[in-house]
């Protein structure tokens, strides 16, 4: 990047400090709704209404609302042809660091918006080195694989950040690439610290950024950080309540936490954005954020024991009849939400004869939520006693984790392959085979260990120590299994079954004070449960004396 010349870049906030419109006509609804976005301060070559509606697409992309981001941004090439930053926003807008890979059709709109930026001509070296900067993602996007190219984006800014120590934009984009870029495997979390210390600094100045208080959360979205991210998660839906993601967002810390109430409150209310967005902009279709809400949704009402609601959810899961866009988010919310229905709630023979809807999906793309759909059906067929059907499922996940070695997702395959073992693992138990069923349990245990989950999830169907728990008890070694749902317990707090698994290991112990702990737990959890779980109705026994 050709960073020579540094602007006297605090002269130039200081004249075109422009904030997103906080109480504004909403043009994404379309209607005299007031707009709460958050504040961006984004200056740019251009005229007023350029700059106003430049801030305005910002303030959405931080907030990864990508969609009205990329028709704010192309808005302005109207309104100002000779803006080229309108088309750094557009090409900004088409890659989603955390999400999926752009596709080949978007790397190529995105390298066309940097073209066309080019043949207009950037006004001053910031705006510059911001185009060359993105464009070190779109380069040789046919020669260079996704991760080379993000960690050249990621190289870009931070020479951006180093350079113009005033734009706390720049600062601010460096430290969601940052994220973006860290290695699943490093639970020192090097990447993700530095960049909760980089947000830190600016919410000091912009205490209303969006994309501040968004990345703090996701910089945290880890068991061993999550504390961290909590006053940024009750923050964010406040900053931008009108953005359905920013009502979602809070939940990913909620969820590591435990802390259900609060997730469902956040769902709740993200999924009812979507919908209304939905109904005004693709009737009759359903879209990938409301999915994304009602898999966080579904999962907290089944900690609660809130089966009816969770019904509820899953009940409107099988109207859905299309889907948009139809990616990686919504794929996994269509096979994950019906599966952690049956098998959160025991419910065997549901989770054997689970079936994929809607079954005109594009399923084929995706291998990893296929994976969980075969991966709930063997965890049902086990406990009813088919080890045919176990046989039949372990090998079709199998099947996937090939598919996507073979398309060099190895992120992805390596989830798979942690669902394979565990579905191993059961095969043996099925089989009479002991010490293979623990070996493979083990070895599952330990691969989940030196991962993380993807933001798309709120966790696995069940946590790989809770499975190894669950294995240990159905061979009677109930001081071994209770070991590993206690472990289970600290990075995936106040989860029914490990509490009820926990309770249930100490009670065959014979330990009936820890035994009483956990159910004591589970029951002060549930005391708005609406379903008839037997493992409930054993707790409340238990305390009861009976």
């Amino acid at each position: 990047m050709k960073l020579n010349k540094v602007l006297t870049y605090t002269g130039i906030v200081a004249l075109l400090c422009y904030s997103v419109v906080i109480a504004q006509k909403s043009q994404h609804h379309k209607s005299s709704k007031i707009e709460i976005i958050g504040k961006v301060h984004f200056p740019i070559s251009g005229n007023s209404l350029a700059q106003d509606q430049f801030n305005r697409g910002m303030a959405l992309l931080h907030s990864f609302w990508y969609e009205e981001a990329g028709k704010t941004f192309a808005s302005i090439t109207n309104m100002d042809p000779s803006c080229a930053m309108a088309y750094w926003g557009l090409a900004t807008s088409y890659y989603h660091p955390l999400w999926e890979p752009p596709d080949a059709a978007t790397l190529k709109k995105g390298w066309e918006a940097i073209q066309q930026a080019k043949s207009i001509g950037t006004k001053t070296d910031r705006e510059r080195d911001y185009f060359e900067a993105i464009e070190a993602f779109y380069k040789d996007a046919d020669k260079l694989d996704h991760r080379t190219r993000a960690l050249a984006y990621e190289k870009a800014l931070e020479q951006l950040y180093l350079l113009y120590p005033d734009d706390q934009e720049a600062a601010v984009l460096y430290a969601l690439e940052l994220v973006a870029t860290a290695l699943p495997t490093d639970k020192s979390y090097t990447n993700q610290k530095k960049a909760s210390d980089i947000l830190n600094k600016v919410l000091k100045d912009q205490p209303d950024h969006p994309g501040v208080a968004h990345y703090i959360i996701h910089s945290n979205d880890y068991p061993a950080l999550a504390s961290r991210g909590l006053d940024a998660a009750r923050k964010y839906s406040k900053i931008a309540p009108s953005v359905p993601h920013a009502l979602h967002m809070p939940s990913h810390i909620f969820t590591r936490l435990g802390l259900w109430d609060e997730s469902i409150e956040s769902n709740r209310a993200s999924e009812t954005a979507a919908k209304n967005y939905a109904a005004q902009n693709f009737k009759d279709t359903t879209w990938d954020q409301e999915l994304h809400a009602k898999d966080y949704l579904m999962y907290a009402y089944l900690q609660r024991g809130e089966d009816n609601k969770a019904k509820g959810v899953q009940d409107e899961l099988m109207k859905i009849k299309v889907s948009k866009p139809e990616n990686l988010v919504a794929s996994y919310a269509l096979a994950t939400i019906p599966a952690r229905y049956a098998v959160e709630r025991r419910k065997w023979s549901e989770a054997a004869s689970l079936t994929l809807y809607p079954n005109d999906f594009a399923w084929t793309r995706f291998p990893f939520p296929l994976a969980i759909h075969y991966f709930a059906r063997v965890l049902g067929a086990t406990r009813n006693g088919d080890t045919t059907g176990v046989e039949a499922y372990v090998g079709k996940i199998a099947s996937f984790r090939a598919m996507l070695i073979e398309k060099k997702q190895n992120y992805w395959a390596d989830q798979v392959e942690i669902l394979h073992r565990e579905a191993a693992a059961w095969l043996a138990y099925t089989q009479g085979k002991k010490a293979d069923a623990i070996s493979l349990m083990r070895s599952a245990v330990e691969l989940e260990d030196s991962t993380e989950k993807h933001p798309i999830t709120p966790g696995p169907i069940v946590p790989a120590h809770e499975l190894m728990g669950e294995l240990l008890l159905e061979l009677n070694q109930p001081a071994e299994a209770l070991r590993e749902f206690e472990t289970s317990l600290q990075s995936s707090p106040n989860r029914f079954n490990g509490l009820y698994s926990a309770a249930r290991a100490a009670k065959l112990m014979g330990n009936n004070d820890q035994a009483k702990t956990y159910f004591e737990k589970l029951v002060e959890l549930c005391k708005q449960a609406d379903g008839d779980r037997n493992e409930l109705k054993e707790a409340k026994e238990f305390l009861a004396g009976k």
